[in-house]
């Protein structure tokens, strides 16, 4: 009994994270790899789920894949934050004026655009920044240190093309 159970519990965290990484593959346009992790997905799944189905009187089964379940959503989304694919587009919205904010970004190759605003006490100037996910915490570590009292959205940016960004990273 333990071993089947164990199996279940093991079976819904690895197809539960699967899924994650392949909603997450699918929605950054790399549609072959998610096809891909699919197919082990689902034959993970079913097998999981047959173990259940033909035990649907085995109360403690059904805990076990409900467990296994919330366990793969939570380890799904920590491999998603570490694998971080993709690109993020920033907007933000200095609280000092001035380019100090600007020039610090800048220095850690940060490619910011400067737009000026109208906000409701006058004109601001609105940063947009395209970055790499993985170097999202670096650039709040900037932010929090030159401005902490900054406004930014977050936003996925499900592509992008040239810019200052892509010559970065090929060097």
């Amino acid at each position: 009994m333990l071993p089947s159970l164990l199996f279940v519990f093991v079976a819904r965290i690895l197809d539960v994270s699967l899924s994650t990484i392949r909603i997450l593959m699918l929605t950054r346009g790399k549609r072959l790899l998610a096809a891909f992790l699919g197919f082990f997905e689902v034959t993970i799944y079913i097998t999981a789920l047959g173990q259940v189905v033909g035990n649907l009187d085995n109360p403690v089964k059904i805990l076990v894949y409900a467990l296994g379940f919330s366990t793969g959503t939570m380890i799904g989304g920590f491999l998603e934050e570490k694998l971080a694919v993709g690109h993020t587009f920033i907007e933000l919205i200095p609280k000092i004026h001035g380019t100090e904010l600007v020039t610090a970004l800048r220095e850690e190759n940060f490619g910011v655009t400067v737009l000026e605003g109208q906000g409701r006490t006058g004109p601001r100037n609105i940063l947009t920044i395209i970055l790499r996910r993985k170097d999202l915490n670096r650039f709040k570590t900037v932010v929090d240190q030159v401005d902490p009292d900054a406004f930014y959205a977050i936003l996925d940016a499900r592509s992008t093309k040239g810019g200052y960004i892509k010559a970065v990273a090929k060097k």
